[in-house]
């Protein structure tokens, strides 16, 4: 297959210190475009990820010669209702968990009973010197109330305001997707088309590939997650393992993060220390068949970043934007490969963003094929050699 030209500008001709102080001063403009602009940018960016993700189905739409319009706003109300399901699923088990705040404090107490004698006993602090500290934390909390009372509605009008946002700003990237099409191509010279059109081709293969697969492999977590916390009879069994399954999207620290809030939600309700521990085993079982089974068949290697640059990704993403960010970070780099291998004077930020090793990364599923493959020409030889 022949490979598209990349691009080249007289900005290679540039001495090196002044190439690489102007690609730094320009990160700095764009990240503090990113925090000043956050309010605006961060639906807009979502808005563009799921137009993608629901491209094939408004492309559908349009095939059996619906509108334009009436096309992008069928997907995009599509979306609307699954989204809705999702939360009014999630509302419906927060709702049974706060019905039962009167059992969970009782097994609270239970156990700070219990917290207290072992403090006392490992660090001889009397159980009136830890009624004290936690009576003046209690005050401050009461003091600070009004405070998040006040956090939580505006977190709750935000939510709403980013959901009407999103839907619309999808529609209208639906919309004028071709408009948007005909002016990138406009903006870059005849020579540069071939790799416009490779970038934009390639952005949208990784984005539906990644996006589609997440959703896919997150529904697989959660509804393993909800039938293992089922068996071992942990309460809330539905809304911890869709909360885990959402929280797996994160790379690497998602799936520890679900493991400790479901087990600290478990210490409130009747659950043993033996179910507190399966809880561990079986979502340590789950990561482990969904990161060597599930995410190379079904999310695919078109993601190629490395662990390191992930991780950095996600944490500088939700230091910048929040929550947001960190969802963002894994798609948001891998277009920038895309983009960065395209461009030579950029191509080495490529290299360091996937940074493939010299032993190449086999999922183990294809491992353990490889290996009984090898036994089985082993055993062919011996028998033909015995012949």
């Amino acid at each position: 297959m022949e490979k598209s030209p990349v691009i080249r500008s007289p900005f290679k001709q540039w001495p090196y210190s002044v190439r690489l102080c102007f690609q730094i001063l320009l990160v700095l403009l764009i990240v503090f475009i990113i925090v000043q602009c956050k309010v605006v940018l961060v639906p807009l960016y979502f808005s563009l990820l799921l137009s993608i993700l629901l491209l094939p189905l408004t492309n559908y739409f349009e095939k059996i010669h619906f509108p334009h319009a009436f096309a992008a706003l069928l997907s995009v109300l599509i979306a609307f209702v699954i989204i809705v399901g999702v939360i009014y699923l999630l509302s419906a088990q927060i709702a049974a968990f706060l019905n039962d705040i009167p059992a969970i404090k009782k097994h609270v107490a239970e156990h700070y009973q219990t917290l207290q004698t072992w403090i006392e006993a490992r660090f001889n602090i009397s159980t009136s010197q830890q009624q004290t500290i936690v009576s003046n934390a209690a005050s401050d909390i009461e003091d600070r109330s009004m405070d998040y009372i006040t956090q939580t509605f505006f977190t709750l009008a935000e939510t709403i305001a980013f959901l009407i946002f999103t839907l619309l700003y999808s529609f209208l990237i639906l919309y004028y997707r071709r408009t948007i099409r005909n002016f990138l191509f406009a903006i870059f010279t005849r020579a540069h088309k071939s790799n416009v059109d490779a970038v934009l081709t390639g952005t949208k293969q990784v984005i539906k590939r990644y996006m589609t697969g997440l959703v896919i492999e997150m529904m697989i977590i959660s509804t393993a997650n909800s039938l293992l916390l089922t068996i071992i009879g942990i309460k809330y069994a539905g809304f911890l393992g869709v909360f885990t399954g959402l929280l797996n999207v994160i790379p690497y620290i998602g799936i520890y993060t679900g493991m400790a809030f479901t087990a600290l939600v478990a210490l409130t309700t009747p659950a043993s220390m033996s179910q507190i521990l399966w809880i561990f085993i079986g979502f340590l079982c789950i990561h482990f068949v969904d990161t060597n089974f599930l995410m190379p068949r079904i999310v695919g290697s078109k993601v190629k970043i490395n662990a390191l640059i992930t991780i950095l990704g996600a944490i500088t993403g939700g230091f910048l934007i929040g929550i947001p960010g960190v969802f963002f970070a894994l798609p948001t780099i891998a277009i920038l490969k895309i983009i960065f291998d395209r461009i030579e004077e950029l191509k080495p930020w490529g290299i360091l963003l996937g940074g493939e090793s010299a032993w190449p990364d086999i999922p183990l599923s294809q491992k353990i094929r490889n290996r009984i493959s090898n036994k089985k020409i082993q055993k062919n030889k011996q028998a033909a050699e015995k012949a």
